[in-house]
Order: structure tokens, then sequence, then C-alpha cells
């Protein structure tokens, strides 16, 4: 046992032994930060004072009618570790692995503070929710908070993209991209509910989730600190941090681990990592999940009717829908015909390039009708334009620029811009293919008296014959130089 000598400011000093235990309270978590800014101090003391928590006892100190908690492990005789910094309280984007896991109590030995697990269901699934609050208070959370943001998640983030046509790199739907902000979001109104002056994510220091959290923190509370444990910490990988678990009593997640590094929300499933590694290898087949192989869909097609107001979708077959019911239809729909999956090697915000597998069933779907009502609503130079502006508000989107002043002023004009595009588009589904086979508006620019081949007053023929010689007329001189005419 480690002894304990005589502080020169204390008048006595007293030891109560209580059983061991697993988990510190919040309260007795400050009671632990008290005695560690106290460290400096109790030089004297022998012993590590672990303010994680671990399998050990629990002693109380009274020093001038003031008791301080601290836990000391026995046998070993080592220095107390310093801390990185002080901080009252942090919030902490919270999955239930191990990474995460793990951070709650490097937090807390690391910055001496508590710790508030936040988890945000984008629609990832029941099961990735499932005992997340045993597992954060087991970890050394005082409290885990999670909200259902869904509907605001597709609404406010997924739709505005839909509308706007933004696609990264001529493939990548955003999935990933527009979730983090939305996430984070949640974040910094949660800090603002428990309190807190600090945030936190397990984002690794090659990525672009670490960026796009911190822009979002940035731009909505820039008087919260961030930490990036992965941008920090001695853990190099896997082995190491199942390590530090076992050395903290974290419950190591016993769930089989994936070779595929994976983020799901409602909108796609991304697949990264192990043989995708190299852009050589085809997938396999069992890798997929919210799709069937394409071979392996119906033999026979399905049609359905998306129904669209001003650019954003609000009805599937005549029935209307909120948002993400809407979305969640169609992912089923177009994962039992095999549709939208993209393989691609996208160039990453922090200058590598990466390879992954995206899976986006009902979002492919829903961009082919919102594309394809356009090209009935708007005109050639409102269409190129607007094309245009697209990726740039996809590139701004990627980046984690959400809250950038330009990409709110970009989505106005996609606002304005499509406030005609309304009606309907009907689709074939066939063995991962998306084809139109109709499509109507009130506000359709097309005329049949006008496109008709047969004659009209609107148009006449002969007129094109003018047209086309002044059209033209500045590459016929052109060549009148070039052969000296």
């Amino acid at each position: 046992m480690a002894q304990l000598q005589a502080l020169s400011s204390c008048s006595s000093l007293k030891l109560l032994a209580s059983q061991p235990r697993r988990e510190l309270s919040c309260r007795g978590d400050k009671k632990l930060s008290l005695f560690q800014e106290l460290g400096g101090k109790v030089s004297e003391f022998r012993g590590n004072v672990n303010v994680s928590g671990s399998t050990t006892k629990t002693h109380t100190l009274s020093c001038n009618r003031q008791s301080i908690q601290a836990v000391l492990t026995s046998d070993k005789e080592t220095e107390t570790k310093p801390l990185r910094g002080k901080l009252n309280k942090v919030v902490l984007a919270y999955s239930g692995g191990l990474d995460t896991s793990v951070i709650v109590p490097w937090l807390r030995e690391n910055y001496g503070c508590e710790v508030v697990c936040f988890t945000a269901d984008v629609g990832q699934g029941i099961k990735e929710l499932e005992g997340l609050e045993a597992k954060a208070k087991a970890s050394g959370a005082c409290q885990l908070v999670v909200k259902d943001l869904q509907e605001e998640f597709v609404r406010d983030y997924v739709f505005p993209c839909l509308r706007a046509g933004a696609v990264y790199e001529r493939k990548y739907l955003l999935g990933t991209s527009m979730a983090r902000p939305v996430i984070a979001k949640a974040m910094v109104d949660v800090a603002r509910e428990v309190g807190a002056d600090a945030v936190s994510h397990g984002c690794t220091g090659k990525g672009n989730d670490q960026v796009r959290f911190e822009l979002t923190f940035f731009a909505l509370n820039p008087e919260l600190s961030v930490v990036a444990p992965w941008r920090e910490w001695d853990i190099q990988g896997r082995e190491d941090a199942i390590e530090y678990a076992k050395k903290h009593n974290v419950p190591v997640p016993v769930t089989k681990k994936s070779i595929y590094s994976r983020d799901r929300n409602l909108w796609h499933l991304s697949h990264e990592g192990d043989i995708l590694e190299d852009p050589a290898n085809e997938p396999k087949k069992d890798m997929y999940m919210m799709s069937v192989d394409p071979e392996d869909a119906p033999n026979q097609p399905e049609y359905i009717k998306i129904g669209i107001v001003s650019g954003l979708p609000v009805s599937l077959n005549g029935e209307d829908l909120s948002p993400a019911s809407l979305l969640s239809k169609l992912n089923d729909i177009g994962g039992k015909h095999g549709i939208g999956r993209i393989d691609m090697v996208e160039n990453r915000l922090v200058g590598m390039k990466s390879r992954g597998v995206y899976e986006t069933p009902g979002g492919t779907i829903l961009s082919a009708a919102v594309r394809e009502l356009e090209s009935l609503t708007l005109d050639r130079e409102s269409m190129q334009f607007k094309d245009m502006a697209a990726l740039k508000y996809a590139e701004l989107v990627y980046a984690g620029r959400w809250f950038d002043p330009l990409r709110e002023s970009l989505d106005k004009f996609m606002e304005e811009i499509t406030a005609t595009t309304t009606g309907s588009v009907t689709l074939k589904l066939y063995k991962g293919s998306v084809s139109v086979t109709g499509r109507t508006s009130p506000y359709s620019l097309y005329r049949e008296d006008i496109s008709s081949f047969e004659s009209g007053n609107i148009y006449d023929q002969a007129d094109a014959a003018g047209f086309i010689k002044l059209y033209g007329l500045p590459m016929k001189v052109r060549a009148m130089l070039e052969k000296g005419i």
C-alpha cells in the first residue's frame, strides 16, 4: 500500500478505505479535479494518482476541514501525470466503438474534465444505438445525450444539396459530408445546454471529417475549445487502444471488428479500407449492405413516380411523405434493384487520394428525378450556370464549409432558380439502372406546337438561314483570313 507522509498545510489526516469501484460520478470528478490542481503541493504523495477511475481503492484526505477524493493505485510508485490543459466539461461525439470509448477516460486523465457523450441518430440503424448509455458510463462518462436528427438531416442538409445538384468529382453524392455539420451543430447546442466549455471528436488527422466538425464549431461557437485526441495522444492503432482500455477498465467492444471502415446514415453507406485500398481490386460481393448485386435483382422492372415541388421531393407514387420517410422508402426500393453503387478514387481535402465505395440507392433515384424535371423547367442559360454553381456548392460541402457565407448565398440562388421546378417524374428501376420514362410540369418550357416537325405559326423554319449566317459569322471571317480572301 502506498504510504502517505504528513502534509505541512494539514492539521489532521484521515484515510478512509472504501470498496473497489469502477466508475466515478460527475460529482466525484469535480473533487478529483480539485485534488489534481493541488497535485504540485503534495509531492510527498507516493503512488500513482489516476483520475480516470480503475480497479483501485478510494481514499479521503481531511485537510483543514476540506475533503479531497483521490484514487490511488497500489504496488507501483510513479509520478502524477501532468495535465495537457484544464477543461471543465467536454461534449464528445460518441459512437460506442473502441476509439470513442477510449477517448472518454483519456479526456478525463489529460484534461481533468467531465465528459458528456453525444450521439446523433442520422439513420445509421437501431443496432448502432443499442446499449450506448451503459457503454458510455462504463467508460467514465457522466452523461449520454442522444438526439434524433433524421428529419433535420434530410430536410435541411440532404435536400438542399439535392436541389443544388451538388456532386463531388463527378460521382460522390456527399453522404458523409452532409452529415457532419448537422452532428457538429447539435454538439454545439448540447454544449450550451450542459454548460460545457469544449467539444471533442474521434476523427483522425488524415481524414476530411476533422475539418468538417471543427469548421462548424468555429462558425457556430468560436469560444468552444476543441480537442482532437488522434492529433495528440500516443495511441497508434487498435492494439494500443485495446491496451489503454484494459488499463483503465474500459469495456472493449466485443463485436466482430469489420475489415472495412464504414460510415452509414439515411442518405448513404460508405466503405473504405482493406482490399479497397488498392484501386485495382474489385470490391467483394459480400461487402455491400444496402443493395443487392444487380445480377441478383428482380428480373422485372419496377416503375415509380416522384413528386417534386420547387426542386424538392415531396411524394412517392402519389403519397405525400416527410423527407426522411421518403428517402427511407426509396432506399428499400432502390436497394432491392441494386441501384446506387459507386466506386471511385477521390481527392481528399487534406491532399491525398483515397478509394471508396458508396451505396446511395434512394439518393441516386432522387438525383435522377430532380435533374430530369429541370430539363423541362430551366432554360439553357439558367441550366448551364446552375451546373457551374453546383460544382462550387459541392466543393464547399465536401470541404466542411456548410456554414460559409458563400454556401449559404449559393443556396439562396438554388432556391430561386428552382422555384418553378415542380411536377412529377416517372422512373424505371431495373438491375442497377435508373431510366426516366416520363416527366410533367405545369411550368414546362417545352411546347409541342413549337418542337413539332410540322409547320407552325411561331417558328418559321426559313428564319433559321439568317440565324445561322449571323451565328457563324466569326468562324467564317477567320476562315476567310486564313485563305487570304
